[in-house]
């Protein structure tokens, strides 16, 4: 007979994720819980649908009215928020021949411009022509298409129809208007970002990050990233976040270019990003970083695999460990062999808060975590410890 199987671990195995979104956090918390992850989820974002006494109506009954000559929408949901208000209202066959067919200019159609690949699919599913699309899904990206005058050269009376995201604001509209003298710019605001209603679960997200029991942490919007440093301000806990990003314990992970400056914006360590602005392609990303941090070990010749809070002795089924007891394996595992004094695992463990007495009982605990590897942590007399590694 061969040797039993080895048993193996999913690649976020042992790993804590923190997921921030509103939208589609169902979905990546699918992705990270098929490779193993806990995830804490608790939206720092909520998105407010705006109806007819919130601008919707009269920015559509103004399109409608006089149909534009250049249309710059923003989001994804933004397109399908309007087309769905429109509906609500009375009005979505009017927009869209507003939107696809002749201008007030007597062009053919609207030149659409789309910030980013999500909100042009979701403009071409309601029949409209994507001519360019911001390719890092910019804002500024679109702005400086649209006074370049490559795609329209906005001449006096141009009529521009611009879809707000959801900030309470129209600089965007503003900014656009400015671009040449008399041009005729319309904010169509759809959707409002506000904080969430109940602030409790936040709030405990990011204790948790605080605190160091929280792998990594997802940010899929720039506005999430400005609501959860509001959040954070409101418990005193901005700056223990900004150590834990810094440290590494916690890893900050941004789905695209814009949401990682957003959080440089604020001070924060340089967020791991994909290549692609893409869910699936940042839990991927989130996944190589934390399966890096895996160390394999070989203890008084047995083979010990510890990722996370997880530790497998020799391929047998994965032990659970305290966050003390991976704290200390993983100051023993980085300097193998090497003697760490019971004041070094005090400093970096308990920020000294402990004594000698509390570092043997989490010693003791993780000896018989390691079960047949447990002669793998030697006590050093009057010196303190080290992982005999062979």
């Amino acid at each position: 007979m061969g040797e039993p199987a080895r048993m193996t671990l999913g690649p976020l195995a042992g790993f804590t994720v923190a997921v921030t979104a509103d939208r589609r956090a169902e979905e990546q918390t699918t992705l990270l819980t098929r490779l193993g992850a806990t995830v804490l989820h608790a939206p720092v974002i909520r998105t407010r649908p705006l109806d007819g006494a919130d601008g919707v109506r009269a920015a559509t009954e103004a399109v409608i009215a006089r149909p534009p000559d250049v249309l710059v929408l923003i989001t994804a949901l933004g397109v399908r928020g309007w087309f769905n208000a429109a509906d609500s209202l009375g009005l979505g066959d009017q927009l869209l021949t507003a939107l696809s067919g002749p201008t007030s200019s007597g062009a053919p159609a609207p030149v659409v411009l789309a910030r980013g690949p999500k909100a042009a699919g979701a403009a071409l599913s309601h029949g409209l022509d994507v001519p360019w699309q911001a390719p890092d899904a910019r804002s500024s990206d679109v702005l400086a298409k649209l006074r370049s005058r490559e795609l329209h050269p906005l001449t006096p009376g141009t009529r521009i129809a611009v879809q707000l995201d959801g900030a309470p604001t129209t600089e965007l509209a503003d900014e656009v208007a400015g671009f040449a003298p008399d041009l005729d710019v319309v904010a169509v605001p759809v959707y409002r970002w506000e904080l969430p209603e109940d602030p409790l679960p936040p709030h405990r997200l990011i204790t948790a990050i605080a605190d160091g029991t929280v792998d990594a942490v997802t940010f899929t919007s720039s506005h999430a990233v400005a609501n959860f440093v509001e959040l954070a301000e409101q418990i005193d806990a901005l700056e223990a976040v900004r150590s834990a990003f810094e440290s590494g314990s916690t890893v900050p992970v941004a789905v695209g270019p814009v949401t990682a400056e957003r959080l440089e914006s604020f001070g924060f360590a340089p967020p791991r990003r994909p290549r692609t602005f893409r869910l699936g392609a940042m839990v991927q990303a989130l996944a190589q970083v934390l399966r890096d941090q895996a160390v394999d070990l070989c203890l008084t010749g047995t083979d010990v695999r510890v990722q996370g809070r997880l530790v497998m002795v020799a391929g047998e089924e994965p032990v659970q460990l305290t966050d003390r007891e991976r704290a200390v394996l993983t100051a023993l595992s980085r300097r193998p062999g090497a003697v760490v004094s019971k004041g070094e695992l005090r400093k970096q463990v308990w920020a000294n808060g402990a004594d000698d007495h509390a570092v043997e009982v989490t010693v003791g605990r993780l000896r018989r975590r390691l079960g047949p590897a447990s002669d793998g942590i030697e006590t050093v007399m009057r010196r303190g410890y080290r992982l005999a590694v062979s």
